[in-house]
C-alpha cells in the first residue's frame, strides 16, 4: 500500500510505522546555503572597487604624494576610497576606529564605525554633506591609515604577528608603491586570502540575512494567505514558555499554531532547534492534560545542519506529528497544517 511522500502529509500511523521512509524523505530536501549569500545594499563589487582604487593611485601620483591633504582629496570624489583603505590595512571597521583613537585621539566608537563603513560602501559622501563630528571622524581614520601605512610593520617578538606584517604594508609605503607599479604576486594573493578567508567581511556583514531566509519565506507564505500572527521580537517572552517561537498564529495572546523557523549550517545549531521543538510539543501536552487551550506545533527548517542527524530529524518529526517542511516544501505550509483554519 502506497504512502503519503512528505511527512506532513501522512497519518500518525503511517508516520509512527514508517518513520524512517519520512525522515529520508525530509533529509533528501535540505539545501545548503554556506557557498551563496546575499549581496544586501552595502556589496561593492570588484569593478567599483577598482574604481575607487585607481582615483585614490591618480591622487596621490601613484602613492608617491600618499600624503592626508591627498588621500582626502580622493575620498572627497570617491567616498569608497575609506574601504580602500581599510582594506590595505586588513582591519575591521571598530579595529580601523580605534586605531584611528590611538593615532590621532579623535574617539569613534564602534557605531559610529560600523555607520561611516557602510555610508562609504554605499557611496554616500562623507565630508561634505555631514556634520562636523563625522567630518571629524572621517579625517581622523585617513590620517590615521596614511600614519600606518607610511610606517608599516613595527619590529615585534618572534612569538607574535603584526597585523600589518603583509606583502603591501610589511614596508611602509615602499611597499605598497612596489605592488601599484609590478602587480601582486598570485602566490601573495592566494596565501593572504588563506588567512583571512574568502569574503569573510562581507560573510560577517551579512550572517543575519543569511538566518532569515527561512524565516521570510514563512512570512510570505502567511502574508500571502492573509493569516494574522505575531512574529516574536528578539528575547521575547510569553507566560509559560521559555524560549518563545518565532511566530503565533493568530495572535500571541491564544495561538492556535506555533512556528519554530531556522536555517543552520552546523549540528549544534539544529540541535538546538530540535531541543526547542521538543519543548514545545512538551508544553502543548501539557496545557492539554490542564483542561487548557493546546496549540499545533510546526517547524521549518533547513541547512546542511539538520541533514548531519538522523536521530534529530526524527525527534522533530514525532514532536511536530510530522508537521516539519523546509524551503522545497514550504508551499505546502498553510494548506497542510491547522494555519488554513485561519484563514482571512
Amino acid at each position: 500500500m502506497s504512502i503519503p511522500r512528505e511527512p506532513f502529509e501522512a497519518s500518525p500511523g503511517q508516520l509512527e510505522a514508517h518513520i524512517e521512509h519520512y525522515v529520508d524523505s525530509f533529509m533528501s530536501g535540505l539545501q545548503s546555503f554556506f557557498t551563496v549569500m546575499p549581496k544586501g545594499s552595502g556589496f561593492v563589487e570588484f569593478s567599483r572597487f577598482r574604481q575607487a582604487y585607481e582615483t585614490l593611485k591618480l591622487s596621490t601620483r601613484s602613492f608617491d604624494d600618499f600624503s592626508p591633504d591627498a588621500v582626502l582629496t580622493a575620498l572627497s570624489q570617491d567616498p569608497l576610497i575609506l574601504i580602500v583603505l581599510r582594506s590595505m590595512l586588513g582591519l575591521s571597521p571598530p579595529e580601523f576606529a580605534h586605531m584611528a583613537g590611538a593615532v590621532t585621539n579623535v574617539e569613534i566608537d564602534q557605531s559610529a564605525a560600523r555607520r561611516l563603513d557602510k555610508r562609504s560602501r554605499e557611496g554616500k559622501l562623507l565630508l561634505a554633506t555631514t556634520n562636523p563630528k563625522t567630518r571629524e571622524q572621517v579625517r581622523a581614520l585617513v590620517r590615521a591609515a596614511v600614519q600606518l601605512i607610511n610606517e608599516g610593520a613595527p619590529v615585534v617578538s618572534e612569538s607574535v604577528l603584526h597585523r600589518l606584517d603583509k606583502i603591501d604594508t610589511k614596508d611602509g609605503i615602499d611597499a605598497v608603491r612596489r605592488l601599484a607599479a609590478t602587480g601582486v604576486p598570485y602566490e601573495a594573493l592566494l596565501y593572504e586570502r588563506f588567512l583571512g578567508r574568502p569574503f569573510a567581511t562581507h560573510r560577517d556583514a551579512v550572517s543575519e540575512k543569511v538566518g532569515e531566509i527561512i524565516e521570510e519565506a514563512v512570512k510570505e507564505r502567511l502574508d500571502s494567505a492573509r493569516i494574522p500572527y505575531h512574529r516574536t521580537g528578539i528575547a521575547e517572552r510569553f507566560e509559560d514558555m521559555d524560549q518563545a517561537p518565532d511566530f503565533l498564529v493568530p495572535s500571541q495572546v491564544s495561538p492556535g499554531v506555533v512556528i519554530e523557523a531556522k536555517l543552520a549550517e552546523d549540528d549544534g545549531t539544529a540541535r538546538d532547534k530540535v531541543t526547542r521543538v521538543q519543548h514545545l510539543a512538551e508544553l502543548r501536552e501539557q496545557r492539554l492534560r490542564a483542561g487548557g487551550a493546546a496549540f499545533d506545533v510546526v517547524a521549518c527548517v533547513d541547512g546542511r545542519g539538520f541533514g548531519i542527524r538522523r536521530e534529530d530529524i526524527k525527534k522533530l518529526l514525532l514532536a511536530t506529528a510530522g508537521k516539519v517542511f523546509n524551503l522545497r516544501t514550504v508551499d505546502g505550509l498553510v494548506a497542510n497544517t491547522r494555519l488554513k483554519d485561519f484563514l482571512t
